[in-house]
């Protein structure tokens, strides 16, 4: 720091000095006649200005200390900056100390964020590619071993593995418009009895394969969403208890309605879900005993679905009792009364 510098940043100071000087010396001239001499005003102004001297000189000493420190911190190519600070010697640059203190802190929780986020999504990517895997071989071998089967047969097939394989495609690209999600959505009355119908519909193959029995009851109900996301979550929940119940198992879907919200509740007879791993369900990549006995699960779509329901402003919490039931409910507050969630 010159010295020019330090003494541009008192121009205050040295205003205030020169107008306090010029006052001091008025009142001692005009008091001449009753026996002050000139000779005492000359005095008083030189000891001033020495004092003044003295005192600029000390205190850009003192901060040529710290701002050269400071100087070397910022040339430095250390990684951690903030401990190499010099210390403060003012109370103006221990509050600028502070301050890039907190800056510090709230920068490196941003970066740990994204770090988590890219860990995560790189997971997750991972174990996509291994589950989408599984449907194109499968598509392959079929082709490969269809020799003289039913080309309806064949077709059926090859036409179930493109499902899957678009069921996974499709979560990819729900995954990475969440982020976006203020830029593609529309809320208007949606019925909730038409999208389960839509969601049951685009799983018939399933129901049917695996002779899976669905009742829709009570369910028209309008709220006020997005058609397409809630299509979405929904679609998700239900796949979830088609992967988890049985041949020969049911699936049933119940609307519900009280004073602060509506309810559509999924609800199978499958494996379930054990009390440990039940509050764990919605955490990301979490797949617990249930999932661990279908190798192919990513534990993305409990998490998706209720991260995108939050979005919403809508909320989904899970029952089940292990070896008997699991019941989904997706909650949908009145506009009165959203839920106050934080976005993941």
């Amino acid at each position: 720091m010159r010295f020019t510098s330090y003494i541009w940043d008192k121009k205050r100071f040295l205003l205030l000095y020169v107008l306090l000087m010029v006052f001091v010396s008025s009142v001692y001239y005009l008091n001449i006649k009753k026996g002050y001499a000139i000779n005492e005003i000359i005095y008083i102004n030189t000891v001033c200005l020495i004092l003044l001297i003295v005192y600029l000189t000390a205190g850009y000493a003192l901060k040529n200390s710290f701002y050269k420190k400071l100087e070397a911190v910022i040339n430095t190519s250390e990684d951690n900056l903030l401990h190499a600070l010099p210390k403060a010697r003012s109370f103006e640059q221990r509050m600028y100390t502070e301050l890039l203190q907190k800056l510090y802190e709230e920068q490196n929780a941003k970066l740990t964020k994204l770090y988590e986020e890219k860990k995560e999504n790189l997971e997750f990517i991972t174990s996509w590619v291994h589950e989408i895997k599984t449907p194109i071989a499968a598509g392959r071998l079929i082709i490969e071993s269809s020799g003289e089967k039913p080309m309806e047969e064949v077709l059926a097939s090859v036409g179930e593995e493109l499902d899957k394989i678009e069921s996974q495609v499709e979560q990819v690209l729900y995954n990475a418009r969440a982020d976006e999600f203020a830029m593609d959505y529309l809320i208007r009355e949606v019925s909730l009895e038409e999208v389960a119908k839509g969601v049951v519909k685009k799983h018939a193959k399933t129901f049917i394969n695996k002779k899976i029995s669905v009742d829709i009851k009570k369910a028209d109900l309008e709220v006020i969403s997005d058609k397409k996301w809630v299509f979405y979550i929904m679609d998700q929940l239900i796949a979830n208890s088609l992967k988890y119940t049985g041949a020969g198992g049911k699936i049933t879907i119940t609307g519900a309605a009280n004073d602060k919200e509506k309810q559509l509740i999924i609800e199978d007879n499958g494996i379930g879900i054990k009390e440990e791993d039940i509050g764990r369900v919605f955490d990301r990549g979490f797949t617990g005993q249930t999932g661990r006995q279908d190798y192919k699960a990513t534990g993305m779509g409990l998490c998706l679905a209720r991260r995108l329901a939050r979005k919403l402003g809508h909320d989904i919490s899970v029952q089940s009792v292990y070896g008997e039931f699991t019941k989904v409910t997706i909650h949908f507050p009145k506009l009165i009364d959203y839920y106050n969630v934080t976005k993941p």
